[in-house]
C-alpha cells in the first residue's frame, strides 16, 4: 500500500501545491475510544494530544476514522488525528489520512505509550520495529514500512510477571498524575519542534529530557 503513497507524492504538482504539501504535518495520538479508557497508560497519545488542543483552544471534531483539529504556526500546518478505530487497527485510520492529505511519510508523527522507558522518558526515533505494541504493528503493515517518525512515552515496566495488560490498560497512579502535567507539556513543546526544527533536531534536542 505504501508503493501507492509514494506514486502520490511523486507526482507532478505545480511548484507552490507541492510546497503547501510539504507544509502539512500528521501528528497521530494512539489510543481507545471510550470512558473506560480515557486515563490510562495506553492512551497517553490521547493524552498529549489533548493537552496541545486544551493549551491552544483546538477543538477535536469527529470525522472518518478518528477524531481531528488542526493548528497552524508559523506557515505550517498541524494535523491532528486520534484513531477511532481502536489501537489494533490505528494503521487503517493513520494510512486514510495520509492519502486524503497528501502527507509525506517525513511528515508523520506517531505519539504511543512504551513499557521499555522509565516513566515520562521521552525518546524520538525515526525507524524501529513495534516492540510488541499492537498500534505500531498496525501503522507498519498498513504503511509496510518501519522507516516512520514515533514519539515513544515512557510509562515504565512495573508490572509483575502475567500482568502487563493489566498494567498497560489501567489508570495512572496518583504519583504519575502529579508527574505528567510537567511531562505533558514537554510533550506539546516536542511536537512543535518537530514540525518547525524537523526531526533532527528534536531527537537531539529532546532524547532523554
Amino acid at each position: 500500500m505504501y508503493g501507492f503513497l509514494l506514486k502520490l507524492f511523486k507526482r507532478k504538482e505545480k511548484p507552490e501545491v507541492q510546497e503547501n504539501i510539504m507544509k502539512k504535518y500528521l501528528i497521530v495520538g494512539l489510543g481507545n475510544i471510550g470512558e473506560t479508557y480515557v486515563n490510562t497508560r495506553h492512551n497517553i497519545g490521547f493524552k498529549v494530544l489533548d493537552h496541545f488542543a486544551d493549551k491552544e483552544s483546538l477543538t477535536f471534531e469527529t470525522q472518518k476514522l478518528g477524531d481531528m483539529a488542526t493548528f497552524k504556526l508559523k506557515g505550517r500546518t498541524f494535523i491532528f488525528l486520534k484513531p477511532n478505530t481502536f489501537m489494533n487497527l490505528s494503521g487503517k485510520a493513520i494510512l486514510y489520512w495520509m492519502t486524503k492529505e497528501k502527507i509525506p511519510l517525513e511528515n508523520l508523527l506517531i505519539i504511543t505509550d512504551d513499557l521499555n522507558l522509565p516513566f515520562g522518558t521521552i525518546r524520538v526515533k525515526t525507524k524501529g520495529s513495534d516492540g510488541g505494541h499492537n498500534g505500531l504493528k498496525d501503522t507498519q503493515d498498513k504503511l509496510n514500512t518501519t522507516k516512520y517518525n514515533r514519539f515513544r512515552f515512557g510509562i515504565s515496566n512495573a508490572f509483575s510477571k502475567g500482568r502487563q495488560v493489566d498494567y498497560v490498560l489501567g489508570e495512572w497512579s496518583d504519583e504519575e498524575l502529579d508527574k505528567l502535567k510537567e511531562r505533558l507539556d514537554v510533550s506539546v513543546d516536542l511536537i512543535k519542534s518537530f514540525v518547525l526544527a524537523g526531526v533532527n533536531i528534536t531527537m537531539n534536542t529532546f532524547n532523554g529530557k
